[in-house]
């Protein structure tokens, strides 16, 4: 289960474009909280403080507690908009979670134990991550704010797939209901030599 995080929001009193550019030039980042049994509510954030929050993963995949005029809202991250080129983020959408709706969440995956594997120690041995997060549903109690994937034991000509991971209790992978052609790989190892070979062999 991921930890608490809590983020403190004000309620937004103007509205439209151009108090937003007015909001932005004074450091407070415009958003909007919605879903639930409660109306949307347009709300503000210091950028300074959101500026670092949106540095750490947990921002993206973690129930997050907006303190909102001293109440409470279970929130997820749904949209997040950067200007083009300034350090800068336009706008927030934060959606309300229900304890008893089940989620669909994308969570990064954390790789551990890679250097220390038997593919990890061989000069000759390329290991290629082929996905960085992985879809999930689970209910809001049970979210992770990460999927932990051992390489310890991988050794060359190993692949692990999405139906290898380890996930925690009350947490499942959709997609795997659908086949086996969904069943994507996550990790693979294999010889960096053979690809110099190949190339060589193509010239």
């Amino acid at each position: 289960m991921s930890k608490s995080h809590e983020i403190k929001v004000q309620r937004r009193e103007q509205l439209g474009q151009g108090a937003s550019r007015r909001l932005r030039h004074a450091g407070v980042v415009p958003g909007i909280v919605y879903g639930g049994d409660s109306a949307p509510a347009s709300v503000q954030f210091n950028h300074n403080e959101i500026w670092l929050a949106q540095q750490n993963e947990w921002f993206y995949s973690s129930i997050i507690a907006l303190n909102l005029d001293g109440q409470v809202h279970n929130v997820l991250l749904r949209d997040i908009q950067r200007h083009p080129f300034k350090q800068l983020i336009m706008h927030l959408d934060f959606q309300r979670v229900n304890a008893n709706e089940v989620l669909h969440v994308n969570v990064p995956l954390t790789f551990i134990n890679e250097d220390t594997s038997p593919a990890g120690k061989s000069a000759d041995v390329v290991v290629t991550h082929e996905l960085k997060e992985v879809s999930i549903a689970c209910l809001p109690k049970d979210l992770p704010e990460s999927i932990t994937v051992d390489l310890g034991e991988l050794k060359v000509g190993d692949i692990i797939y999405l139906s290898d991971l380890k996930l925690p209790a009350g947490v499942e992978i959709p997609a795997l209901k659908l086949g086996k052609t969904h069943d994507d790989a996550v990790v693979i190892a294999k010889m960096g030599v053979e690809e110099t070979d190949e190339a060589a062999s193509a010239e």
